[in-house]
């Protein structure tokens, strides 16, 4: 494995954790739902439920970043290079 090759599977593994991103535009999103809402009130709070969904994958990805998911090893820039990673 060259160092290109590997520099270049660590920038992809770093890429995918990328998790303050993802959340920042979560974040985003949800107030500008809620302010579509405010604007167009009706009683119901409709924005729940696109937050729930989204809220899972978010949570799900912040599973796999801070509980050790997604170590740098060896094996995992092997996984990313033969492209199962």
């Amino acid at each position: 494995m060259s160092d290109t090759d590997r520099a270049w599977a660590i920038k992809r593994i770093r890429a995918k954790r990328a998790f303050w991103i993802h959340f920042g535009i979560y974040v985003a999103v949800n107030i500008f739902l809620v302010g579509v809402w405010a604007v167009t009130w009706r009683g119901y709070f409709w924005p729940v439920w696109p937050m729930l969904g989204w809220g899972i994958g978010v949570a799900a990805h912040a599973l796999t970043v801070f509980t050790g998911g997604m170590d740098i090893s060896e094996a995992r820039i092997q996984r990313e290079l033969d492209g199962r990673g």
